[in-house]
């Protein structure tokens, strides 16, 4: 249950686009950008947007499904674009969809990676704290509410079934 003292807030009102041109010291081994900090960035991009929707500090409770779908060069300029999907009493899904484009030419951005995160607000001794609810706008916003609440229920079932001892054995 929402504290309803709390007023609702629409996900364009937490969105946020961050835009970084990727270098060398973002490299791997094989050259590409370490997978790893395509996932800084979607972590901390939904950090802010979670922070910004809750009015305060949101930790990272989960990174949920997770893609990588192509990978991103020295030069590609990479967008990391968020926005709250889902909202309880203390936790947040935030949606990350990251793209990429070439920094020296005008074409279309390409997908990156998809990410899931589930982020709890919390107070300054690092607990638990309620946020506002979500009020989907657009009817891709209640497709997304819907889904998210899908994901939510399937971790919820897949954490008891690991507390449980019944998942994989």
């Amino acid at each position: 249950m929402h504290d309803t003292t709390l007023a609702g807030r629409p996900p364009s009102a937490s969105h946020l686009t961050l835009s970084q041109i990727m270098d060398q010291h973002h490299t791997n081994l094989m050259g590409t950008v370490h997978g790893g900090r395509i996932l800084n960035l979607i972590d901390s991009v939904a950090g802010v947007v979670a922070a910004r929707h809750s009015d305060g500090p949101a930790v990272t409770a989960a990174i949920d499904e997770t893609a990588f779908l192509r990978a991103v060069r020295v030069g590609d300029v990479v967008h990391v674009d968020a926005h709250i999907t889902w909202a309880g009493r203390s936790s947040m899904e935030v949606t990350v969809k990251v793209t990429a484009d070439r920094w020296d030419r005008a074409v279309p951005p390409t997908d990156v990676a998809t990410a899931h995160l589930v982020m709890v607000a919390v107070d300054d001794e690092g607990q638990p704290r309620s946020v506002p609810p979500l009020l989907p706008q657009t009817d891709g916003d209640r497709r997304r509410y819907r889904e998210a609440q899908i994901r939510r229920e399937h971790r919820l079932a897949l954490r008891q079934a690991l507390l449980d001892g019944t998942e994989g054995h």
